[in-house]
C-alpha cells in the first residue's frame, strides 16, 4: 500500500508534485539527522589533546589526575588497551589519554542509557539534564558534547540555543576542580571535561547552519552529505580529519606533528571565548568552497582537506595547552 505522501504526489498536479517533494525531502534530512551520532573528534583526536596537556602538567597535577581517574568504574577496560611493555610513567600518562575517550565509550555501554530526545541530543526538560551526582548517573548526556549556536546564510529565522550543552557543563565542571568537593565527584567530573575540552574545539561542535530546507539547523554538519569515497557527512570528516588509528600509542606518536599554539591563546582559560573563536572558525573554514548552500551532496577538494587538517592540529595543540593550564592550576 501506498505511504499517503506518495499516493498524495501521484495524484497531485506538477506544481504540487514538485512542492510535496521538497517536504518529503526536507523530513528525510531531519530523519537522517536525528539518527546521526553526535561525536566530535574520534579517539586519536581526544587521546592527541590529552597527550599535550600530560606533557605540560606539574608533577602535583599528575599524582592528582592519577589518583582520580583510579576511580572511574571503566578504569580496567583502559589497561587493556595499553601494550603490556610499557613503562609506569607512560602508562600513566596512556590512561589520562584513554581517559579524554570516556564520554563517547559510554554510548555503547550497556549500563547507560540514552536521555533526551532527538536520539539524545537535545535534553530532556527536567532538572537531570544538568545534574552532577558523579558515577552513580548513568545518563548519557550527549547534548554536553556541543553547543548547537546557529547561523544562516538565507535569513531563516535562527532557532534558540539548547541548554545545558558543552559551555555550561565546562563551566560547572570548573567549579568543582576548585572546590573542597568529593573525590569521587571530582574524577567524575575530571573524565568529563578531559573529553569536552576537546568537542570544544572541535569547528562542528560550536554550530548549526540553520537553512530553508533545515530550519531546526543541521547539527553540525551532520546533515551535510558528501559524495563517497569518504566520509557521509561533513561532522564525520571533521571527527576523522587527523586520521585514523584509535590506540594511545599511534595518538602519542602523532602529537610530534601539532604546531606550538600563541603563548596568549594557550592562556585564555574563558570559556566564552573558546567558543566564540570555535564559532568563528565553523562559519569561515568548515562551511566554504565546496560546501555550499543546501545539503549537498558535495565533493570535497584536496585544498579544502589539506586547509582542515593544520587547522585541527592547531586546534587540538591548543585544546591540550588549555587543558594542561587549567588542570595545574584549577584542581585541587
Amino acid at each position: 500500500m501506498e505511504q499517503p505522501l506518495l499516493l498524495a504526489m501521484s495524484e497531485a498536479n506538477p506544481v504540487e508534485e514538485a512542492k510535496m517533494r521538497t517536504i518529503l525531502i526536507a523530513v528525510c534530512m531531519v530523519m537522517l539527522i536525528v539518527a546521526s551520532p553526535a561525536s566530535a573528534w574520534n579517539g586519536k583526536g581526544h587521546m592527541m589533546i590529552a597527550a599535550v596537556a600530560y606533557n605540560k602538567l606539574t608533577p602535583q597535577a599528575k599524582n592528582r589526575v592519577d589518583a582520580l581517574l583510579l576511580l572511574n568504574p571503566d578504569r580496567d577496560n583502559w589497561i587493556d588497551l595499553i601494550p603490556d611493555n610499557t613503562s609506569a610513567a607512560t602508562k600513566k600518562m596512556m590512561i589520562f589519554m584513554i581517559a579524554a575517550t570516556w564520554a563517547d565509550r559510554i554510548k555503547s555501554d550497556t549500563d547507560y542509557f540514552t536521555d533526551g530526545t532527538h536520539n539524545g541530543n537535545r535534553p530532556p526538560d527536567d532538572p537531570s539534564a544538568s545534574q552532577n551526582i558523579g558515577y552513580d548517573d548513568l545518563a548519557r548526556h550527549k547534548y554536553w558534547h556541543f553547543e548547537d549556536v546557529p547561523f544562516t546564510q538565507d535569513n531563516t529565522p535562527l532557532p534558540t540555543v539548547p541548554t545545558p550543552n558543552v559551555r555550561t557543563q565546562m563551566n560547572a565542571f570548573r567549579e568543582v576542580f576548585a572546590s573542597n568537593k568529593p573525590d569521587p565527584l571530582k574524577s567524575y567530573n575530571l573524565s568529563w571535561f578531559l573529553h569536552l575540552i576537546g568537542d570544544a574545539h572541535q569547528p562542528l561542535h560550536c554550530t548549526t547552519r540553520v537553512s530553508f530546507t533545515l530550519p531546526g539547523g543541521d547539527d553540525g554538519g551532520n546533515g551535510v552529505k558528501l559524495n563517497s569515497p569518504g566520509p557521509a557527512n561533513l561532522h564525520s570528516f571533521w571527527d576523522g580529519v587527523l586520521g585514523g588509528g584509535n590506540s594511545p600509542v599511534t595518538a602519542l606518536n602523532a602529537i610530534s606533528t601539532l604546531p606550538s599554539p600563541s603563548i596568549s591563546a594557550a592562556n585564555d582559560l574563558d570559556v566564552d571565548h573558546w567558543m566564540n573563536e570555535c564559532f568563528g572558525a565553523a562559519k569561515h573554514a568548515t562551511y566554504k568552497t565546496p560546501i555550499g548552500a543546501g545539503a549537498g551532496p558535495f565533493t570535497l577538494t584536496p585544498a579544502y582537506k589539506t586547509t582542515a587538517l593544520k587547522l585541527a592540529q592547531k586546534r587540538i595543540a591548543l585544546a591540550g595547552a588549555r587543558l594542561a593550564k587549567i588542570l595545574n592550576e584549577e584542581l585541587k
